[in-house]
C-alpha cells in the first residue's frame, strides 16, 4: 500500500457556528435560527422498508434498486426492489467488533453494474482498520471477498473500539474518500505519518493512499455536493462544537487534543493555535448533536429541500437540514419534522439514485430501514 501526503493548504474559510438555535458569521452577523422546514418543503412520507435491524451503519443502492445496508456486528442484509428482505451471506473473517467499531462505511464500485465490486470500512482482530473489497452476486444472496484488503493500517483503539471513523465516499474523479478517526490517541490527527484522523483518497485501481486532509477527530459523514462537487465532511465533537467541514486539498482541520501524552478534549475542535487551521462551515456549538452520516438532496420534487445538505443525528434524534451558498457556507438550517425525534437515533441518511432518501435508525434494539418521499 502506498502513501502519500498533501502539504497543507493554508487558507481559513468563513465560520458559522451554531449556538444554542442561532448562527454566527466570521462577520458577526446572525444567521435565522434552526426553524421546522423551509417555507415552501413539501410534507414527506415515510416508509419503513426493514427492521429488527441491530446498530445499522449505512445504506447504498444498486442501480437495479436494490438496497444493502450492514450492521455493525456484522453482516449485510438486501432489500429487492419488490419489497423482499434478503440476508446476504458473507464471511466476516477477521471482523474486530466493539464500542464504536465494526463494519461500518459501504461504497459501490462506479462500474458496480458490471464489476459487482463493494467496499466496507471494518475494525480487523489484526489490530487494524481496513477498507476491504467484496464480489457482491448477481441474485444478492451471498458477497464473497477479496484476498487482500484494498487499505490497511487505519489505526484501531483495540481497549474499546471508540473513534473508529470510517465513512466512505466516491470523489467525482473516481477517488475513493476514507474518513478515519483518531481512536482518541491525541498525537494522532496532526501525525501526517499516520492515517488516523484524517480525509483519505484511495486509488481503486492500485490501492494508493494520500492523506488528503488532516486534523479531524471522527469522521462520520462524507458528502459530494452536486454540480460543483465540493466534498463535506461531518464529525463528532467532544462536549460541544460538532462540525461540518468544506474539505480542500491539503488543509488541516485544527483538531489537536495531544496533551502531553494524554487525550485533552478540552480543546477547541479547531485549535486556532495550529497555523492555517480551517474552521468549520457548521458547528453545533453547547450542546452537541452527535452528528453523523450527510448526502446532498436533488430533485424538483424535493421543492424547497432541493440542493440541501441533510445530516443525520443521533442524540438529537432527526435530520439536520444545511441550505449552503456557492462558496459553502451555511445560510440556513432546518429540522425535517417528519423525523424529528418520530424514529429516534439516526446514522445514516442517503439519497438513492431512484431520488427518494433511505434513513438508518440506530437506537440499540429494533433498528430500521426508512424510506423517505415527498408527499403526493
Amino acid at each position: 500500500m502506498l502513501v502519500r501526503m498533501r502539504t497543507p493548504a493554508g487558507f481559513a474559510l468563513a465560520a458559522l457556528v451554531l449556538a444554542g438555535c442561532t448562527a454566527r458569521s466570521s462577520e458577526g452577523t446572525a444567521s435565522p435560527p434552526v426553524v421546522a422546514a423551509p417555507t415552501g418543503a413539501p410534507a414527506l412520507d415515510v416508509e419503513v422498508l426493514a427492521d429488527g435491524l441491530d446498530h445499522p451503519w449505512d445504506v447504498v443502492q444498486a442501480p437495479d434498486g436494490t438496497l444493502l445496508l450492514d450492521e455493525r456486528a456484522g453482516g449485510f442484509t438486501a432489500v429487492l426492489p419488490d419489497g423482499g428482505v434478503r440476508s446476504v451471506t458473507a464471511d466476516p473473517d477477521d471482523l474486530f467488533a466493539d464500542g464504536e467499531t465494526g463494519l461500518m462505511g459501504l461504497a459501490l464500485d462506479p462500474a458496480f453494474e458490471q464489476n459487482r465490486v463493494l467496499y466496507s470500512c471494518q475494525g480487523s482482530t489484526e489490530g487494524d482498520i481496513r477498507v476491504v473489497r467484496w464480489t457482491v452476486a448477481e441474485d444478492w444472496s451471498s458477497a464473497t471477498r477479496s484476498a487482500d484488503p484494498l487499505v490497511e493500517g487505519l489505526p484501531l483503539n483495540e481497549r474499546s473500539g471508540r473513534h473508529g471513523g470510517c465513512r466512505l465516499e466516491f470523489a467525482p474523479d473516481g477517488a475513493l474518500l476514507v474518513g478515519t478517526g483518531d481512536t482518541a490517541d491525541g498525537s494522532l490527527p496532526q501525525d501526517r505519518s499516520s492515517l488516523g484522523g484524517k480525509v483519505l483518497r484511495v486509488d481503486v485501481a492500485t490501492g494508493e493512499v494520500e492523506v488528503w486532509t488532516l486534523g479531524h477527530r471522527n469522521v462520520q459523514g462524507l458528502a459530494v455536493r452536486p454540480r460543483s462537487g465540493q466534498v463535506f465532511s461531518v464529525e463528532h465533537g467532544p462536549d460541544r462544537d460538532d462540525e461540518v467541514n468544506l474539505l480542500r486539498d491539503g488543509a488541516n482541520y485544527g483538531w489537536d487534543p495531544d496533551g502531553d501524552g494524554s487525550y485533552d478534549e478540552s480543546v477547541p475542535m479547531t485549535d486556532p493555535a495550529i497555523p492555517g487551521a480551517v474552521e468549520a462551515v457548521w458547528s453545533s456549538g453547547t450542546p452537541t448533536l452527535a452528528t453523523s452520516g450527510a448526502t446532498f438532496v436533488a430533485g424538483e420534487e424535493w421543492a424547497d429541500y432541493d440542493g440541501l445538505l441533510l445530516v443525520a443525528l443521533l442524540k438529537a434524534q432527526g435530520v439536520l437540514a444545511l441550505r449552503l451558498d456557492d462558496a459553502g457556507d451555511v445560510v440556513e438550517q432546518y429540522r425535517i419534522p417528519e423525523l424529528d425525534g418520530t424514529s429516534g437515533r439516526i446514522r445514516t441518511v442517503q439519497q438513492g439514485g431512484d431520488g427518494a432518501l433511505y434513513a438508518l435508525t440506530d437506537n440499540g434494539s429494533d433498528d430500521a430501514l426508512l424510506r423517505i418521499t415527498p408527499g403526493s
